[in-house]
């Protein structure tokens, strides 16, 4: 089996319904430390991979961070799919290209603009995803973001977008900034296959999020941002020691 069907496995036969929980390395050293820990895959997070190279998110030059998805994949054994925002303006053979080169084996692909973080037309945006799966075939899991939430949409905006998104060829939609509570109704508008779900400080446990709807759990940028916090405490106690 191809990293890529194991990954497209994982999302596809989960024990007792429970969703398959990927954190997000921001670097080789925490890739391995999530490996160790027992993880299957990994997700990378664009804001994360951001900081750590010094840019603000968004701003990241997209040979660096390629460069560091390669890095990331390099350092560990189990599949990794990489959040590469809108793709850097690239075309889609471009973009499965570089992909492919890093040795990841997924990517994010939002439908907000890079730099005006307006959302994309979704027919526009479902071209680009057919077009992205018919240059990658199976050698890529396709991980669609839907940005409504982040520009203030309803759930069935999120839900058109997602459906259009998975008949172009996704093999699954990530509803940004979802509400737990909206899980339900996305999935009876319509959303089926696999779903994303961002977790955050204060949600449901996985298992009941698993239940709700949810196939997939991520954190952006959230488990660097507590990485952070805890080396500002031990600097603070470095000052006082």
């Amino acid at each position: 089996m191809s990293p890529a069907e194991r990954l497209r496995a994982l999302h596809d036969t989960r024990p007792g319904g429970r969703p398959l929980v990927l954190p997000g390395p921001w670097d080789a050293a925490t890739a391995r430390v999530f490996e160790e820990a027992g993880f299957p895959a990994l997700a990378t997070p664009s804001a994360g991979v951001a900081a750590a190279l010094g840019y603000a998110d968004g701003q990241t030059p997209a040979v660096e961070m390629f460069a560091a998805v390669a890095r990331i994949v390099r350092a560990v054994s189990v599949p990794v799919t990489a959040d590469l925002e809108d793709g850097y303006g690239l075309s889609a053979k471009e973009l499965v290209a570089r992909v492919l080169e890093t040795g990841a084996v997924g990517l994010n692909l939002e439908d907000s603009e890079r730099g005006t973080h307006r959302l994309r037309d979704p027919r526009e945006h479902a071209e680009r995803i057919a077009a992205v799966r018919e240059a990658a075939g199976p050698a890529l899991f396709v991980n669609a973001r839907v940005d409504t939430y982040l520009h203030g949409g309803t759930p069935d905006e999120a839900a058109e977008r997602a459906r259009r998104y998975t008949a172009a060829g996704a093999d699954c939609v990530f509803p940004i900034l979802a509400p737990a509570e909206d899980l339900p109704r996305l999935r009876a508008a319509g959303v089926e296959g696999p779903l994303n779900f961002l977790a955050r400080p204060g949600d449901p446990s996985h298992a009941e999020l698993g239940r709700l709807g949810a196939t997939r759990i991520t954190f952006g940028h959230g488990l660097h941002a507590r990485a952070l916090s805890e080396v500002g405490e031990l600097a603070r106690q470095l000052l006082t020691a």
